[in-house]
């Protein structure tokens, strides 16, 4: 009787960990789609669209702009987030985060343009890009610790990875509909009203994603610390008073990723429709071809961290963005799409070993009481220096320089800085058991 008891115990557990990661994928999936809609229109439509007065170049670079201003907005949303995942627990975060991210992006899709409300639709963009960002810098923190503190010790690389496969995930499913849209609309029809659609379609995303997070367990170790009265009651009061070295090499050893990740998402397509004369629809089935690589390589990047070690696979990864840098732009200047494929293709391999493992990396970082407050603020923090102005730096080096790879020296500065943060991380102890009680949930 006690071993059928232990089996259907088992059963559960095992369930609850399933879908704790579907929560977490499918989530992140939906935030990302809707962050990386975002970041493809502003490639296509929205300088055109919100900044029609000024020359094609400043209005990219414009566009580029309220990007970024989502990624300024960021390290609030961390901070935020993070403190309420540590008071009240991840569940209830992720919930507000994915609605607060649905509700800004559907608001988009339903805002007038320069010419219909003069300069109130660009003031008007910047506000919702700013709610984006709050949701954005808050939304990873308590998915990724859902994933990583419901996983077996042994496994906190694949477990974590359920969460960073939603931003490949979700940006494969803008990229589908962006192109559907572009495929069955004439350019006029989706510049008049086509571009909305994908905004639009986020309700739908929402509600799924919404029904299945509110399903999920709180995590074990945020019960284990509310039952024995162990909550920080200043969680960020904490993490910078006896844990700044931890925060600052974690922020560091992400920008790299993010700077790279963010030029590939919407400088390239940029690039290649404008400079290169790509059409539209080929740079976007591009950048689904990449998605498909991206998204497999991270399963097996994040496994093989649970094996060999996780700065052993980052440092591979940086190796690759760095070495990688200039090919990849040679590749990419001769337009021939095959080439093309192949500069994505290895580029994403240094993003995925880059990122795969990252939920793991950060969890093992932070002691328990104050972890939800330092993964978020590190990846808030790293992503708004990393990722949210390399867009628009890159724009203007390439403006100011007439050759994309000033670019590849940007890609490749930012790569060597995450290399050396990530070998000083080295030096770091796993805190993730560091109380009895954690040991316990995570035996």
């Amino acid at each position: 009787m006690q071993t059928q008891t232990n089996t259907t115990a088992a059963g559960i557990d095992n369930r609850q960990k399933k879908r704790v990661a579907l929560a977490s994928a499918v989530g992140t999936s939906v935030e990302w789609y809707d962050y990386h809609v975002y970041s493809i229109a502003s490639a296509l439509v929205i300088g055109k669209l919100f900044f029609p007065e000024i020359s094609p170049l400043a209005g990219t670079m414009a566009a580029f702009a309220t990007f970024a201003v989502g990624f300024i907005a960021r390290p609030l949303g961390g901070i935020l987030a993070g403190h309420l995942a540590d008071r009240i627990g991840r569940k209830r975060v992720m919930v507000i985060t994915l609605t607060l991210m649905g509700a800004a992006t559907m608001l988009i899709g339903m805002l007038p343009t320069y010419a219909q409300i003069g300069a109130a639709a660009p003031v008007l963009l910047v506000v919702l890009r700013l709610l984006q960002g709050l949701s954005a810098g808050g939304e990873w923190g308590s998915a990724s610790l859902m994933a990583v503190e419901h996983a077996p010790a042994n496994q906190r690389g694949r477990f974590g990875n359920y969460v960073q496969l939603g931003t490949p995930a979700g940006m494969f499913l803008a990229n589908v509909v962006i192109l559907g849209a572009t495929f069955m609309l004439a350019e006029d029809q989706f510049e008049a009203w086509g571009w909305r659609v994908p905004f639009l379609l986020s309700a739908v995303m929402v509600v799924i994603g919404f029904v299945i997070r509110a399903k999920v367990d709180e995590s074990p170790v945020f019960q284990a610390l509310e039952k024995n009265s162990t909550l920080e009651k200043i969680p960020l009061a904490e993490l910078l008073r006896s844990h700044k070295t931890r925060v600052v090499l974690a922020v560091l050893s992400f920008i790299g990723n993010n700077a790279v990740g963010y030029i590939f998402l919407a400088f390239m397509t940029a690039y290649g429709t404008t400079t290169l004369g790509l059409a539209r629809n080929t740079m976007l089935n591009v950048m689904l071809a990449g998605c498909v690589t991206w998204f497999a390589s991270m399963i097996y990047f994040a496994n093989l961290s649970d094996r060999i070690g996780r700065h052993k696979v980052y440092f591979l990864g940086y190796g690759i963005l760095a070495v990688w840098a200039i090919p990849f732009f040679a590749l990419f200047n001769t337009a021939n799409v095959g080439l093309i494929l192949l500069a994505v293709m290895v580029l994403t391999f240094g993003l995925a070993a880059t990122y795969g493992p990252q939920a793991a990396l950060f969890a093992e970082l932070f002691p328990a009481r104050v972890r939800a407050s330092g993964v978020s603020l590190a990846y808030a923090v790293g992503a708004c220096l990393g990722g949210g102005f390399s867009p628009l730096i890159a724009t203007a080096l390439f403006g100011a320089t007439g050759t994309v790879y000033a670019v590849s020296a940007f890609m490749i500065a930012f790569s060597v800085i995450s290399f050396v943060a990530i070998a000083a991380l080295r030096r770091i102890p796993n805190s993730f058991a560091v109380s009895p009680s954690e040991r316990n949930v995570n035996a």
